[in-house]
């Protein structure tokens, strides 16, 4: 992949900035690669972190939790209770930079934990995170973060919403105090057309033709051809599973079983990326889960098992043939755990080896969890909503592994209600002229004095309307009132409005209005 000037704008900024960041962009415009190049490169005193223990792997770096030393349940209130307790203070008080990826699934309780920490044990007590620099990457309309019921009712009384834009640290200050870097540039596709209906689904605004171009690749009874790897993308974990399972026991042969082996200190969050006992046998599908270091093939190739054989050293190699019909010997692959410290002769912080985990770089790949599929990059795709979607960005994320629309195939209809996207992430996105549309924010109070002003003049205005399922549209409508209305047993701050797309009287919620604009009197 070409450094383009964007790439180097973006470098650049990472290294000599000052202010909070958050690169973000499309699926496939180079985020990881572009943290890649900046962590190797720069001289600043940083360490890198992930919510989840497989995004921390793929990213050389931690678990937020596991840096903090946060438990489970953690919470601001538990974090100064627990002060006392922390140990190596001075890596915390030498911090300059905390990168954290994968933000899209950062919720913001953990964020306002990470602040609280920080103004106790960062650089500049006292101060919004200590005084440490937080550099954000990921995309919004990706994977959102995990919140189970209980914890939702408890959230929505604190929060507007559970995403990392409405820590507290965050909305105590005038603006969002964030700079963002937007990376245009798609890589891991070239059709354009394809493109289109990717940025149209992501953002919710998926129109008729988009669905058809989609139904086009709806093949119900589709069988791959014995020599093309076809991976399928599943909703849930059971169905990835008992469909790798039925296509190993389908295939003849003994089965072979591989225990992996730890040394050192794992953390308790630390994700096996592949499984702890390993079953293959000759003629499975497999995908690489981590880069050769000789680059035979990277994380996310896919290959079929050929053969098992013992190398000159007396250790078994498992042999898999790539899609090139190049046979590679796969011999397991060592993955480390790393601890950040101060190091005071170097007067920086750098990490040490505490751990490691030992397996084949291999997994079943008839079949994976769209989640697992988040960061790949496949040429053939089967995609099967048996038991539908149940998170925002599940079709966006799913769509998007793909390179081409002619590599995909749908074994049930794709339809619009497949198409989850969280609406307060399209009002943040848009509202803050991330780059979605709108050159700045309207502030509620300035939206709230428009409307007002529309009602009293009996102005027409055409507003943005974010709707329930997270599409925004423009609609073009007189106001009639603004203030408390009552719908469905729910009392809200509204517009009541005559709609003249609708040519009839409705309601709209005034926190879902990210844009007016005047166009006459009637």
């Amino acid at each position: 992949m070409e450094i383009n000037d964007q790439f180097r704008a973006a470098l650049d900024e990472l290294e000599t900035g000052s202010g909070h960041l958050f690169v973000t962009g499309r699926a496939g415009t180079g985020k990881s690669t572009l943290l890649r190049l900046w962590r190797d490169r720069t001289k600043r005193s940083h360490v890198v972190l992930a919510p989840t223990g497989i995004a921390a792997l793929n990213v050389g770096g931690k678990t937020i939790h596991s840096f903090f030393g946060f438990g489970p349940a953690v919470t601001p209130a538990v974090v100064r209770r627990e002060a006392k307790f922390v140990e190596n203070t001075e890596l915390y008080e030498k911090l300059d930079t905390v990168v954290i990826d994968e933000v899209s699934m950062v919720r913001a309780d953990l964020l306002d934990c990470v602040d609280t920490f920080l103004r106790l044990h960062g650089p500049h007590r006292g101060q919004a995170f200590g005084g440490v620099r937080l550099v954000f990457f990921g995309d919004l309309f990706q994977l959102p973060p995990v919140v189970t019921p209980q914890q939702k009712a408890v959230l929505n009384e604190q929060y507007e919403t559970p995403f990392f834009f409405s820590a507290r640290a965050f909305v105590a200050a005038d603006k969002f105090p964030v700079r963002t870097i937007q990376l245009d540039q798609v890589y891991r596709q070239r059709d354009e057309d394809f493109i289109a209906i990717l940025d149209a689904i992501r953002t919710g605004r998926a129109r008729d033709e988009h669905f058809s171009a989609l139904a086009r690749r709806h093949e119900p009874s589709f069988q791959p051809a014995d020599d093309e790897f076809w991976i399928r993308l599943t909703a849930t974990n059971e169905a990835a599973r008992h469909l790798n399972e039925i296509r190993l026991d389908r295939l003849s042969g003994p089965v072979k079983e591989y225990e992996a082996h730890t040394t050192g200190n794992l953390a308790q969050d630390f994700s096996p990326p592949t499984e702890p006992r390993l079953k293959l046998k000759e003629g499975a599908q497999v995908m690489f889960v981590a880069n050769d270091p000789l680059r035979r093939w990277v994380n996310g190739t896919m290959g079929q098992v050929v053969g098992f054989e013992e190398d000159d050293g007396g250790h078994e190699t498992v042999n898999v043939e790539l899609a090139d019909g190049e046979i590679v010997a796969v011999a397991p692959h060592t993955w480390e755990t790393y601890d950040w410290y101060y190091d005071d002769d170097a007067g920086h912080i750098d990490s040490k080896s505490v751990g490691a985990f030992v397996q084949y770089p291999l997994r079943l790949a008839w079949a994976i969890t769209i989640h697992k599929s988040q960061g790949q990059t496949f040429d053939r795709v089967i995609i099967d909503l048996d038991r539908g979607l149940f998170a925002a960005g599940q079709l966006y994320v799913a769509l998007s592994r793909c390179r081409t629309l002619g590599g995909m195939v749908f074994i049930r209809p794709i339809r619009r209600g497949h198409m989850l996207v969280d609406y307060r992430v399209v009002k943040f996105m848009v509202g803050d002229g991330v780059g979605l549309g709108r050159e700045r924010r309207l502030p509620p109070a300035e939206i709230r004095e428009l409307l007002l002003s529309a009602v009293r003049n009996r102005e027409r205005l055409v507003i943005e309307y974010v709707k329930p399922g997270g599409s925004p549209e423009a609609r073009t409508v007189t106001p009639l009132e603004v203030g408390e209305l009552y719908m469905n047993d729910h009392v809200f701050e509204g517009l009541r409005a005559h709609c003249h797309e609708r040519g009839e009287e409705r309601h709209f919620r005034l926190d879902r209005i990210i844009g007016v604009d005047p166009v006459g009197h009637d």
